[in-house]
């Protein structure tokens, strides 16, 4: 056990491995609920699991909600099912992994994230406004991933929608058609026995289609997350330790100058690449075909896109 313990914690501790980190996110939370099911099931006290899991579950009434505001963000990181957590993570991997490769892996967050958000409040706006639901609202419920996954695969889809995965009994298959098919059931179900579900997908597939429309004529998004995120990361950080010296000015002047050099160089990684970067890029797609770029091309080439 320690060293699954170990491997989980070199995991979160990799720079730029979101994908994995949400997908043991959800893992972790489920794990910790299900030994908490079953603990308490033995100790016949299973009362406390349900109180436990209703403050992580998105209520549809919204009185219940201002009570409890940050289920909007905890309920797309619970799963109660074996099966629900399985096929959300697959989901989310399967999209994920082109989001990540194509976008980078913030982009990947914010997806996820604001996915998350936009299905929980379509969620609300629908069980408190719409006739049809606001007799339900008082005992609705909502957990899982699938809203924010749904985000991520649309985002992907909007991204690359000619991009193709070759599935069991049907072969290659275009994903932009995989996604409409999902799009069509949910709308179908969305009056049926998992409403509140059905409409947070509806919700999460909005938000990545205009996250990745945007996101190519230039406005991002998720830029507050990003900026959440890094401050968060900056907290944690171990603050270095102050060391005192003295030097000569010249020399001191010297390496301010060296410094903000090499700021400078370092700044201009995730800048627009010039005309003969994109050049390169494109003979590379005509010699060897679009799937041989790296995914530094393959972002440079996105970027160039935005330019244009």
């Amino acid at each position: 056990m320690s060293g699954l313990f170990d491997d989980f914690r070199s995991e979160f501790n990799k720079p730029n491995n979101t994908l994995v980190q949400l997908i043991l996110v959800n893992v972790v939370i489920f794990l910790v609920l299900l030994l908490t099911k079953v603990s308490l099931t033995m100790a016949q006290n299973l009362g406390v699991y349900y109180f436990v899991r209703e403050q992580l579950m998105l209520p549809g009434s919204i009185n219940a909600f201002l009570h409890k505001p940050w289920t909007l963000f905890t309920y797309f990181f619970t799963h109660d099912e074996i099966f629900h957590i399985l096929y959300n993570m697959l989901f989310l991997y399967w999209f994920g992994r082109l989001i990540d490769e194509y976008l980078g892996n913030r982009r990947l967050m914010g997806l996820y994230i604001m996915g998350g958000l936009a299905g929980g409040v379509l969620y609300l706006a629908m069980y408190n406004l719409v006739p049809y639901f606001q007799d339900q609202a008082d005992t609705a419920r909502m957990l899982g991933a699938s809203a924010a996954a749904f985000s991520v695969a649309v985002g992907a889809a909007t991204l690359l929608p000619n991009y193709t995965f070759h599935l069991l009994f049907f072969g290659p298959v275009r994903i932009k058609y995989i996604v409409f098919f999902f799009i069509i059931l949910s709308v179908a179900q969305s009056a049926g026995t998992n409403a509140g579900g059905n409409l947070a997908h509806l919700g999460g597939a909005l938000m990545g289609f205009a996250y990745v429309k945007l996101l190519q004529n230039g406005t991002d998004l998720g830029r507050p997350l990003y900026w959440l995120a890094d401050g968060w990361s900056n907290l944690l950080k171990p603050k270095p330790a102050i060391k005192v010296s003295y030097r000569q000015r010249s020399n001191a002047s010297t390496q301010a100058n060296t410094f903000v050099s090499s700021a400078g160089a370092a700044s201009t990684t995730t800048t627009t690449p010039d005309q003969d970067e994109v050049d390169t890029i494109l003979d590379k797609i005509s010699r060897s075909g679009y799937e041989s770029l790296t995914r530094e091309e393959k972002q440079k080439l996105f970027r160039a896109s935005q330019r244009n």
